[in-house]
């Protein structure tokens, strides 16, 4: 089976080889036999019925300074694809909202991963309310009375935009913290949107678990330990990657969440675990990939496309 494949990512040439999750799935794509078109977003036009992209057929390679050759530009309509990526990073704003709603256009006579109409209806921050017996407490809110109030009963607490990504944007918050109000002044200068509070969990001192499912099942898993005197560990912000395994309380969230996963058509997705509670559910543009292959050996790149074969020979 030989796929034509539209990657919507950020800019290719500015990936890391090593690190980058998109350009794994890219060179799985190549083994295979797929052929590979890659745009950026704001390259993305609904012109009278048609979703086109204007973008450059590329070949990659895991070569240092040269991982990647274009060929020439060209307007394409992605109805004409078999296979179309949703993979531009956040954040998850109304200009990748649109994005998902112009790919719902196409989708599901092409295929796009993950499902745009799941991925809008299923940020990372919101999926979770999902699962209260499984998630910290957790407040959404705006209103400077209600987060106190949140507070004033758990005492520490983490605080960060609802629609942020990659640990841009986190607070921990003690009891005694003045910088509350100040805090969510700020962020009603830049936007409308609320903040997400959740109860400060101390083991994330000892990492925060990335568990990958492919299909709703989990592949295996990294422990993203903060840097000293850091309270995220994102590896974006210096967080690092640990070889780690799954304990019986994070098989069962899998089990709870992988269902509606695997039903929402959400392929490729990235759980965010600590101490045994689920924190986020990444949908949009989850990571992970490669740090897990070096460290368990484990191919999530090929079971992914092993999972998007299926369903496109089931069609």
């Amino acid at each position: 089976m030989s796929l034509s494949v539209a990657l919507q990512m950020d800019p290719i040439e500015q990936v890391s080889i090593t690190a980058d999750s998109t350009f794994r799935i890219g060179l799985e794509a190549e083994a295979r036999g797929h052929r590979l078109f890659q745009y950026t977003v704001d390259r993305l036009v609904f012109d009278e019925g048609r979703v086109l992209a204007t973008g450059r057929p590329v070949t990659l390679r895991r070569e240092a300074g040269n991982h990647v050759t274009f060929g020439d530009w060209a307007e394409v309509d992605l109805a004409e694809f078999d296979v179309v990526w949703l993979r531009q990073d956040p954040p998850f704003d109304m200009g990748y909202v649109t994005s998902t709603h112009l790919l719902d256009r196409i989708h599901p006579e092409t295929l796009v991963v993950n499902d745009p109409f799941w991925v809008r209806n299923s940020p990372e921050k919101l999926m979770v309310l999902d699962f209260p017996d499984l998630t910290p407490p957790t407040l959404i809110a705006r209103d400077i009375a209600a987060i106190r109030r949140f507070r004033e009963r758990h005492g520490d607490i983490i605080v960060k935009p609802l629609y942020g990504n990659g640990g841009a944007g986190v607070f921990h918050l003690r009891p005694d913290d003045p910088n509350l109000s100040s805090l969510v002044e700020v962020f009603a200068g830049i936007n409308l949107e609320p903040l997400i509070a959740q109860k400060y969990l101390p083991a994330v001192v000892k990492g925060d678990k990335r568990i990958i499912l492919v299909d709703g099942e989990p592949i295996g898993a990294i422990n993203r330990v903060p840097a000293v005197g850091e309270a995220r560990s994102n590896m974006h912000v210096g967080g690092r990657p640990e070889k780690v395994g799954l304990t019986d309380r994070e098989r069962e969230i899998c089990d709870r969440i992988g269902p509606v996963l695997r039903e929402k058509g959400l392929i490729f997705t990235g759980i965010d675990v600590i101490d045994g509670w689920l924190t986020e559910i990444n949908v949009t543009s989850p990571t992970g990939l490669q740090e897990l292959e070096r460290f368990d050996g484990v191919n999530g790149a090929a079971l992914i496309w092993d999972a998007i074969e299926r369903r496109r020979a089931a069609r």
